[in-house]
């Protein structure tokens, strides 16, 4: 980067590294314990250290080596080395705060998330109602009960919230079992049901859940609180993809990462949180989930070892 700025007004002798394969263009001068050698028989103004965090024991023997030489010295941090959501350094009445893990949602994306989701959800709320209102009229004439489900989720910062649905069960439906992941062929579900299902009309609902502020139009699909403590014990950073609002699609809809076992949740771990505030990424989302996302394909994986992955969760199947 500094030999694209010559502007800066800095040029790179060369580079110590345990490894002789540095970028091209760029000199390597030995190894990293050899700092001493080269300072004595090279004239050098600034070392910039930038060790990955797991070497940072060894900055202690870098700035032995370098003692009281009159060079000026920078720590590049490996800042995303040790961030496992929007890393980055920020500085507030002169004092440093390098952010290890601070949620997307902040300042004005904040501000531009929720008039996203409100704009669009009442707009697709006045385009469904419609289709909501003749689903409403053929669920009350082909099975009793009520219309809608309720149904309990956790959203943003672990807390819990009702996510609605249209019924595509029996009412009860779980009185016998406890919860339980429902399959492709589950005997609950009734013959409308099997329908709404089918073309996700049963979601509609949760538009209401997004202009009370629950839900988002675009995030990870919220997953029940039983559910969720199975999947943070079986997958790592599972519980960061609650740092942002759940939605109603997601990335993992859109790709077919939808499933009934706690195996396929490592398919569906993806950096979705990093760009989980993307405007254009959010606006593709709901294009493709219109165009092409009704009905959801399902990728059948086998079972296997627990699944074993790194990074934020973020999508997550819907279990009823």
């Amino acid at each position: 980067m500094l030999r694209r700025r010559p502007d800066v007004g800095i040029g790179v002798l060369g580079m110590l590294s345990d490894k002789r394969d540095v970028p091209d263009n760029v000199r390597w001068l030995g190894g990293i314990e050899d700092v001493r050698a080269v300072l004595d028989r090279q004239q050098v103004d600034i070392v910039f250290i930038a060790l990955p965090h797991a070497d940072y024991s060894r900055i202690t023997t870098v700035l032995h080596g370098i003692g009281d030489d009159p060079v000026a010295i920078h720590l590049v941090p490996d800042v995303f080395g040790l961030a496992s959501l929007r890393g980055g350094v920020e500085e507030f009445e002169t004092v440093a705060f390098i952010h290890l893990r601070e949620s997307p949602l902040y300042g004005w994306n904040r501000v531009l998330k929720r008039a996203f989701d409100l704009v669009g959800g009442a707009l697709a709320l006045t385009l469904a109602a419609p289709v909501m209102l003749a689903i409403i009229v053929a669920l009350k004439l082909t099975s009793p009960g009520p219309v809608l489900y309720r149904q309990e989720r956790m959203g943003v910062d672990g807390r819990r919230f009702r996510m609605l649905k249209f019924r595509t069960m029996g009412v009860d439906a779980e009185a016998q079992t406890g919860p339980v992941w429902a399959t492709a062929d589950d005997p609950r579900r009734t013959w409308l049901g099997v329908f709404l299902r089918r073309w996700s009309l049963d979601e509609l609902p949760q538009l209401l859940n997004v202009l009370r502020g629950e839900m988002s139009l675009v995030g990870p699909r919220p997953e029940r609180p039983s559910f969720v403590e199975e999947f943070r014990r079986r997958v790592p950073g599972y519980m960061l993809r609650h740092k942002v609002k759940a939605g109603i699609t997601g990335w993992a809809q859109i790709n077919g990462w939808r499933g009934n076992t706690l195996d396929r949740a490592a398919d569906r771990v993806r950096p979705l949180l990093h760009r989980a505030l993307e405007p254009r990424l959010d606006l593709r989302i709901l294009i493709q989930t219109l165009w092409y996302g009704f009905p959801q394909p399902q990728r059948v994986l086998t079972a296997g070892r627990p699944p074993s992955v790194s990074g934020p969760a973020i999508a997550s199947a819907s279990a009823s």
